[in-house]
């Protein structure tokens, strides 16, 4: 006789509490608790396991990973060279963002010895179809199951035997087991756990799609994420073709790759130059624009920045910063108006990094401080000048990392000029023709662009 039980279980990481909380004090998140009926059979009698052999860590042979090309380079460079045979891989994104066409144009292009199962929770066979046409995607080995039971997919693997399963998405799935509803916190870690155990065990190769909740976090407990080998965001405006394919946890390459896609269409399509495409409709010479060159994992890549000043008829200036972190701003507006003597106060400012590319990284600073003071003052900045630097607190222009790296690219798209902090001057070894200006602080750079 099957014994029910109800549990509260946290939306947010997936703790369990026998009672209702207002606040979970596992990641101390407020209203997430929701009431869960579980079914564990009563009779059932506990056996006692037989555990693994201890063997001398020294003694193991580890072999050598089997990777998968999957077609594009872009992806590659993501995953470290490519799919590895037998690895688990989340991919998360907002809805509408290209994840689908994505997976469907890589179960088109991937060589793998082996059918690929295509299984979808969401879209029924036609629709598949639909898109496949749109992509002219016309392969026979890409074999399609329609459902989201997670013990009828592992006999259906049993029988296509796979060399790649895609899963889209794991909130559609669900395990008989459990009577919790799909897409619940239990579910989800279930049906992951589940497809884990199949694909190591069988040693077939799976790709995961999620769904993000408004924070941008993928949907369901945080233990989802550690469970698989591989996560990967796909980002984006909404308003923008451009999207960037991220990694932030990867057990075989590193996490500071990133691939750039544009969506057309015909799919996703790769950009392998994108500081070409970044400032091509760049105007001649306006005031209040600056290329900066950014890092994206070992990528440099060159970005214009625009800052539009106006008096504010307000009393209180308005900030406004887009592509860019907002704190950030302020603490540069505040920089330049103690440091720089630059009256800010009665102006408000919006700033924008153009093609909708997010930039965190530190080294846009003095790229987004010199298009300020040159909006602010109506000024235009050399177009053939490029910014890289970080400001601290009282106005001094501090090194990057890889600053080699973003001058060469610079030099290679035609920029004459470069400034640079004086420390990272001293001790650069470039011998290209570009001009490269050591500055001390935020006032010298200035004046050095005629400001």
């Amino acid at each position: 006789m099957a014994k029910s039980q109800t549990v509260f279980v946290c939306s947010s990481c997936g703790n369990e509490s026998p009672k209702w909380l207002g606040k979970c004090p596992a990641c101390n998140a407020w209203n997430t608790y929701y009431e869960e009926k579980i079914v564990k059979d009563k009779g059932t009698s506990q056996k006692r396991v037989t555990g693994s052999d201890t063997v001398p860590l020294n003694h193991v042979e580890t072999g050598k990973y089997e990777r998968y090309h999957t077609g594009y380079d872009e992806l590659d460079r993501v995953l470290g060279g490519g799919l590895v045979q037998g690895s688990l891989v989340l991919l998360g994104g907002e809805p509408g963002i290209g994840k689908s066409t994505l997976i469907l144009q890589i179960c088109d292009k991937i060589k793998v010895n082996g059918p690929v199962l295509y299984v979808s929770g969401e879209e029924s066979a036609s629709q598949i179809k639909m898109r496949a046409d749109r992509l002219q995607i016309a392969n026979d080995n890409i074999f399609f199951l329609g459902e989201t039971s997670i013990e009828l997919i592992d006999e259906s693997i049993e029988k296509v035997k796979p060399a790649l399963v895609i899963i889209d998405s794991i909130q559609t799935m669900y395990s008989e087991e459990l009577t919790a509803a799909p897409g619940s916190v239990s579910q989800v870690r279930e049906a992951t756990s589940k497809i884990m155990m199949m694909c190591k065990k069988q040693n077939i190769t799976t790709i995961i799609i999620g769904h993000v909740t408004k924070d941008g976090a993928i949907a369901g407990p945080r233990v989802l994420e550690h469970m698989v080998d591989t996560v990967l965001y796909l980002e984006g405006e909404r308003y923008f073709s451009y999207r960037v394919l991220r990694s932030v946890k990867n057990r075989f390459g590193s996490t500071n790759e990133i691939g750039l896609f544009e969506m057309r269409d015909v799919g996703m399509t790769e950009i392998t130059n994108p500081s070409d495409i970044m400032i091509t409709e760049r105007e001649d010479n306006p005031s209040g624009s600056v290329i900066v060159a950014s890092m994206e994992g070992t990528r440099p890549m060159l970005i214009e920045i625009q800052a539009l000043l106006t008096p504010t008829a307000f009393g209180m200036p308005r900030r406004t910063g887009i592509g860019i972190d907002y704190n950030r701003l302020v603490l540069l507006m505040a920089v330049l108006e103690k440091r720089a003597g630059l009256p800010l106060s009665n102006q408000d400012a919006y700033v924008n990094v153009v093609s909708g590319i997010r930039l965190d990284e530190p080294a846009t600073d003095l790229g987004i401080a010199l298009a300020v003071a040159s909006s602010y003052k109506n000024i235009p900045l050399p177009k053939d000048l490029v910014a890289i630097g970080e400001i601290g607190l009282t106005g001094e222009i501090r090194s990057v990392n890889a600053i080699e790296k973003r001058i060469n690219e610079a030099d290679r798209m035609g920029f004459k000029t470069c400034i640079v902090a004086e420390s990272a001057r001293k001790q650069l070894k470039y011998k290209g023709s570009m001009n490269v200006l050591g500055m001390k602080n935020i006032r010298d750079a200035i004046k050095s662009c005629g400001l």
